[in-house]
């Protein structure tokens, strides 16, 4: 069956064998919906024998997706975190893609960009861009909310955590959308393209590494100078580096800046929703997990089995590549109660999948809460509505689940 067959048919319509959801087409068109529902309610384990990325395993059910989570002896991260294997002569590793024990002590080395104590320093600074930006944005006439604000305002915080020239923070968002334009295998993106950003990437932050190895690390709270100082990161070689940087670019830019589009999006969507936080603002905490639920900004995770596994009533092989699917988990009704509901105060609004789980938990998963909270405490004192004019343009992609534009009108209070 052709792909384009397969986007417009009813999806309960199309032999289960058929199914291929890593086609990043259903993302973009927005059609992935009732591709997940079948396969979470006829086929929760389920194998797709062709795709781009070669055979894989659609893990669909939140407590199935929880299961190999917490088993990374059984289910390893070695060899990346998407379906695209990476090529033989470009292969970077990072962190995520690490099993004990270097994964515990890559991770350690920089986590403390987002301990309590940098966090509340961090707030003030957030604040007072947000408010700028936010004041910046046309009153009465259409704009794209992406560029205006969702890019910008997570660029600058990336630029603050790297302390990156911040004349120059727009390679920041470029080097993240070239990295991950990698998980298309042929789409839009030549590979060279690709590869030439990445490498000037790796030769900017080179030139970054070697002033900060000058600096004293007690009086510098960056990731480079804690990479550059710390004995477990210090020795990398110029891949892993690269990797390292990749995963902490895409993992501060793509997913902060998509629920920041997405939260406008659905409360636009859901207008009950936003008339309940406008009268109550003490509900921004509760609603922005749920933003982040409602998005699943990062649509899946791999894992390779490392052995032979019975899950779902199927029997995985040793060697198998799985792919957890958040942004079906996230819709799972047997977990989680009106999952196709946007509500933003519910009972436990932090039960959901889009951090992952267990030692591969997104570390900055505090700064994204953070950021969206201070956003959204600036959008309400200013304005009275944000009209969606159209619908988003969403990326084309079924790793990141994220939108290219988002055009909208804004009322002042």
């Amino acid at each position: 069956m052709s792909e384009a067959a397969m986007l417009t048919e009813d999806p309960y319509s199309i032999p289960l064998e058929d199914i291929n959801v890593s086609d990043a087409n259903l993302f973009m068109n927005d059609n992935h919906w009732g591709y997940f529902e079948r396969l979470r309610n006829e086929d929760p384990v389920h194998y797709c024998e062709d795709s781009l990325f070669g055979p894989y395993w659609s893990v669909t059910k939140f407590n199935n997706i929880m299961e190999i989570e917490k088993d990374h002896n059984a289910f390893s991260s070695e060899g990346g975190i998407t379906l695209a294997d990476q090529p033989e002569d470009f292969q970077t590793v990072n962190f995520i893609s690490l099993d004990p024990p270097r994964h515990d002590v890559q991770r350690k080395a920089v986590t403390g960009v987002v301990a309590p104590m940098n966090l509340a320093k961090l707030e003030p600074i957030i604040r007072s861009r947000a408010g700028k930006i936010l004041d910046d944005v046309p009153i009465g006439e259409e704009f794209d909310w992406v560029s205006h604000v969702s890019i910008e305002l997570t660029t600058q915080m990336l630029a603050t955590l790297f302390d990156f020239p911040f004349e120059d923070r727009s390679k920041l968002t470029y080097w993240s959308d070239m990295a991950t334009s990698g998980e298309l295998a042929g789409g839009p993106t030549p590979e060279p393209v690709r590869r030439a950003a990445l490498l000037e990437c790796l030769e900017v932050f080179t030139d970054l590494w070697n002033e900060r190895v000058q600096r004293d690390p007690a009086e510098a709270n960056d990731l480079i100078t804690m990479m550059a100082h710390n004995p477990n990161t210090q020795d990398m070689d110029p891949m892993e580096y690269l990797g390292n940087l990749i995963l902490l670019i895409v993992g501060g830019n793509d997913t902060t800046r998509n629920s920041i589009s997405g939260g406008v999006y659905f409360l636009d969507q859901f207008p009950d929703q936003f008339a309940k936080v406008k009268k109550d603002h003490s509900l921004i905490p509760t609603m922005v997990p749920e933003i982040i639920r409602y998005q699943t900004p990062l649509a899946y995770m791999r894992r390779r089995a490392t052995q032979d596994y019975q899950i779902g009533g199927k029997n995985i092989k040793a060697g198998d590549k799985l792919a957890m699917w958040y942004v079906s988990g996230n819709r799972d009704d047997e977990v989680i109660e009106n999952p196709n509901e946007f509500i933003i105060d519910r009972n436990t609004p932090r039960h959901h999948l889009s951090f992952g789980f267990g030692i591969h938990r997104c570390m900055g998963n505090r700064l994204a809460e953070m950021q969206l909270r201070i956003v959204w405490e600036e959008i309400l004192k200013r304005f009275k509505r944000i009209e969606v004019v159209r619908e988003p343009g969403r990326t084309q992609s079924s790793f990141v689940k994220g939108y290219t534009d988002l055009q909208v009108v804004v009322t002042a209070k």
